[in-house]
């Protein structure tokens, strides 16, 4: 059976990397049928909008998005790509396993974190306005709906993968109204999963005890504004964003995306590392119910770097082309 998905290129080097991971999935057998749609900087282009209505409709319409990296303008411009996405479709479940790699540059050895941020709501949706000039204000919105069911995701998430401990992260010490009712919604939820242990950190606690001891965590469950940085942070501890996977989920359809930006300084030339676009994928694969395929594809990455076949990023040599080669052909060894 072959599975429709909607395909989003990205700008900068998304065209590469997602066209590295198309040839990487065609190789495993698994028949897909890719709904491309122009994001980002093209579809202003042909639409006069980064994120056109077409887009939307397409991942509505088939429930799965793979998803290259779009540029997003800094302190000017239309707002992030990525936030309208989420709101859009209402993507509240924002997932990002880190993972140690071998052969991968990195501080620390056998990581293996999840991080469960919320998507949809706090200081990161961007709700701000000019008060007179030179005031600002920005405008963090908690509510108990969205904290009750990204606690809920994670305690799925962590009885489904046999995780027995999720650590809620918030700032309540201080921001007793927003972060108490996120970190009460937490501990609720908790009380229905016994056979999960439950703690909290707070966010800057949880920053310090990640770089000095990170493998004390299992699944982190963070508001928004921290997820995104923590996430960020927790990938620096295995190499980096280029080798981290990411995937937003709601009930209209899940996005797989490459969580690292659009590069475009190396855009066009062969150098771009696919691996954090594949190992999204990698998610999408077991989402669709093609685990065997997914399976395939995780051990050809690591067999490949295990071989010492590296992008440049990772100080290896290889062009993104070598290396996608590489990967295919030990998927095709099996």
């Amino acid at each position: 059976m072959a599975h429709t998905i909607t395909l989003l290129h990205g700008d900068g080097i998304g065209p590469e990397v997602t066209g590295a991971v198309v040839a990487i999935i065609e190789s495993t057998g698994v028949k897909i049928d890719w709904d491309s749609q122009l994001m980002g900087a093209e579809a202003i282009a042909v639409h006069g909008d980064p994120l056109p209505d077409e887009v939307l409709d397409s991942i509505i319409r088939n429930k799965v998005a793979l998803k290259g990296p779009v540029t997003t303008p800094v302190g000017k411009g239309f707002q992030s790509v990525n936030v309208r996405l989420r709101k859009a479709l209402d993507l509240y479940a924002n997932l990002r396993p880190v993972r140690s790699l071998p052969n991968v540059p990195s501080r620390y050895e056998n990581i293996d974190l999840i991080i469960v941020r919320e998507n949809t709501e706090g200081l990161y949706s961007g709700i701000e306005h000019e008060i007179i000039p030179g005031v600002v204000e920005s405008i963090k919105i908690i509510t108990e709906k969205a904290s009750m069911r990204i606690a809920r995701f994670a305690f799925e998430y962590a009885q489904a993968h046999n995780r027995g401990l999720v650590t809620a992260v918030h700032k309540a010490n201080i921001m007793k109204l927003s972060d108490g009712l996120f970190l009460r919604c937490c501990q609720d939820v908790a009380k229905e999963y016994p056979a999960i242990k439950t703690n909290d950190r707070i966010i800057d606690n949880l920053c310090m005890q990640l770089v000095t001891n990170p493998n004390q965590f299992q699944v982190l469950v963070l508001e928004n504004l921290y997820g995104d940085i923590v996430s960020d942070l927790a990938a620096g501890l295995v190499g980096g964003l280029g080798v981290v996977a990411g995937a937003n989920h709601g009930e209209k359809g899940s996005v797989f995306e490459a969580v690292h930006g659009s590069a475009p300084d190396i855009a066009g030339q062969n150098k771009a590392n696919p691996t954090a676009l594949l190992q999204s994928a990698v998610l999408m694969l077991h989402h669709i119910g093609e685990g065997d395929a997914a399976t395939r594809v995780y051990n050809a990455l690591v067999n490949v770097l295990e071989r010492g076949i590296r992008t440049r990023d990772l100080g290896g040599e290889a062009s993104t082309s070598a290396f996608t080669n590489a990967i295919c052909e030990a998927i095709q060894r099996g």
